[in-house]
Formats: C-alpha cells, structure tokens, sequence
C-alpha cells in the first residue's frame, strides 16, 4: 500500500479553491486498484463527488461510482448528519420510525444547533462506522476516504471528542466520540493536505500541520495540486526574469514556425516569459516551504482541459507512480 500500508481512514482536506475533492476522488481511484474496494465520502453536502465521477447527486446510501485497474471498485456517498442522526437513533436506542417522526419536530436541526460538535460527531461516526464493518472475516472497503471540511474546519471536525465534552461526559454518545477520537489519533488514519504553490494556501498547509501535530493527529501526505511546468530551461528563465531575453533568437523561432515576428509579438512574448519566470520562481520559494513540513510529497499537474474520468484516471495513476499506494 506504499506509503500508507496500514491506514483505514484518509481524510483528506485543503484551502477552498486548491482541489480537495478531485484529490479525494483520484486517491480513492489509486487505492482501489488492484481488486481492491474503497469508499470515498463526502461531508459537505455540496455534491462535489457526484460532479466529479459524473453521477447522479449522491444520498446516504452507498454506491459503485466507478471501477479502477486490476478489477477495484470506488464506492461512495454524500453523509448527512439528518440521516446519521436517524441511524444514530435507531442503532442506539432502537426508535426506528419513532426517530424520524422527531425529525419532523426539528429534533434533529434543534440537537445540531445547541450542539454544534454532535453534528460533526455524527458526520465523522459514519466514516468510522466504514472503517469497521465487515463481511465474515474481512472487512467490506479496504479504505475509506473522507473529503473533509476545509483547512480552516477541519481540527475543530476531527476533535469530536473535546466537541462534545460539555453535551455528555457519560452514555452513547460519549462512548461513540471516544472510539471515533481513538480511530482519528491512531496509526490507522492520515490526513493529507491538498495546496496549491502559491503564498496563502501553503501558509494555512503550513498552520494546519502545525496544529495536526499538537493535537496527536497523524499527518499524511502533502499533494501540491495544479502543477504547472516550466516551459523555459534555467538559463531563460533567469535572462525573462531579468528581461534579457534575446529578442532576435524569439523573433527567429517566431518565423521559423511560419508566425509573425513584429516588435508587438516579439515584445509580448518577452512580457509573458518574464511573467512566467517570475510565477515559477515564487512555485519553488513555496516548493521549499512544503518541502520543509517533512511530509512525503505528491505533484499532480494541472489538466487544462478540466477533470473528467479520464483526467481522474491519470490522477490516480500519478499519486500510485509517487508513492501514495
């Protein structure tokens, strides 16, 4: 399993914008290849996965939404903490119908709202509940993989323990907390940081590791997202940052290729490669700063033409060459 043998549950979470969800779906893809079966969840109820495996919109109930290499299958669904807090109740204190007919009371938006960390103990307790379900002596996925709230969430998601402290020191729900906490804080989670190479979302990857770390929560991997190449060797990456690109040798290509070579392209062309360089420049200051955190580390390139299963393929198969399975 590369470089997680061992761990259950991957949660994966990023600045808003850096490409969580896609990379939630790509690892779910690697991680089932080779005849394994995976289960990849949401929790926001923004339907990014259906979008991203080109699905009908997702409920609670766990579908096949895509097959990888070697026979695997990709499982998934939307958690929802109305429907958690029906099977909630009807695991734990038996009340079957009895528990939605409190839905239509508002029970369950009333509990959410007093207590806030309950609904995130009931958005999490799902994915634990995934990672120990079984069928005769094996377990139903061999991975789960959780697109978890956003950086600036996500400690507060995972602690569901200090959560619901205040709302039950004793009983069901305490009891699930802990075990959900003792699944969060052993070897058998990670969670991995999606960023792209620009200043802030680096900085808050940076923060949140940081923060990971005091709370005794595994950090996984850092996959630097939206990888662009640098299309200029060192040498003229160093001449366009300084403007000392030589504008008869790009007028010369220009011509060569059967393309206009007036002052106005050739200057454009000086300006754009001076933009480039410079962009590359800052990717490699921030580069050094993900390169610090000590994590191993995954590039994925940008996809111009946007994600589709086919792009989502190529993901999965870049994450398994560096490493991640």
């Amino acid at each position: 399993m590369g470089d997680w043998e061992g761990v259950r549950l991957h949660v994966v979470t990023g600045k808003g914008g850096t490409g969580k969800t896609t990379v939630a779906g790509a690892l779910a893809m690697a991680l089932a290849a080779g005849g394994r079966r995976v289960l990849v969840a949401e929790v926001e109820e923004r339907q990014g996965l259906a979008q991203l495996f080109d699905v009908p919109p997702l409920g609670y109930d766990e579908h096949r939404v895509s097959s990888a290499p070697g026979g695997g299958e990709v499982y998934a669904l939307a958690i929802q903490a109305r429907e958690a807090m029906h099977e909630y109740l009807d695991m734990f204190y038996r009340l079957g119908r009895a528990g939605r007919a409190l839905d239509k009371l508002g029970f369950v938006d009333f509990a959410t709202t007093i207590a806030p960390g309950l609904r995130d103990v009931l958005l999490t307790g799902k994915a634990y509940e995934a990672t120990r379900r079984r069928t005769g002596d094996r377990f139903v996925y061999d991975a789960i993989v959780l697109d978890a709230p956003p950086t600036g969430r996500v400690l507060r998601f995972l602690d569901v323990t200090t959560s619901v402290s205040s709302l039950a020191r004793v009983g069901p729900i305490n009891r699930q907390a802990t075990s959900i906490t003792e699944l969060i804080h052993s070897p058998r989670t990670a969670v991995h940081l999606v960023t792209l190479l620009e200043d802030m979302p680096v900085q808050e990857t940076a923060d949140v590791v940081a923060d990971l770390r005091a709370a005794h929560i595994p950090v996984g991997a850092v996959v630097v997202n939206q990888v662009r190449p640098a299309h200029l060797k060192p040498r003229e990456l160093a001449a366009a940052r300084r403007g000392r690109l030589d504008s008869d040798t790009i007028a010369d290509g220009l011509r060569s290729a059967g393309l206009p070579a007036s002052d106005d392209v050739v200057g454009l062309l000086t300006r754009e490669a001076a933009d480039h360089a410079e962009r590359v420049a800052l990717e490699r200051k921030q580069r050094s700063v993900v390169d610090d955190l000590g994590r191993p580390v995954y590039e994925l390139r940008r996809q111009p033409d946007g994600i589709d299963p086919t792009a989502l393929y190529e993901l999965a198969e870049t994450l398994t060459e560096q490493g991640a399975v």
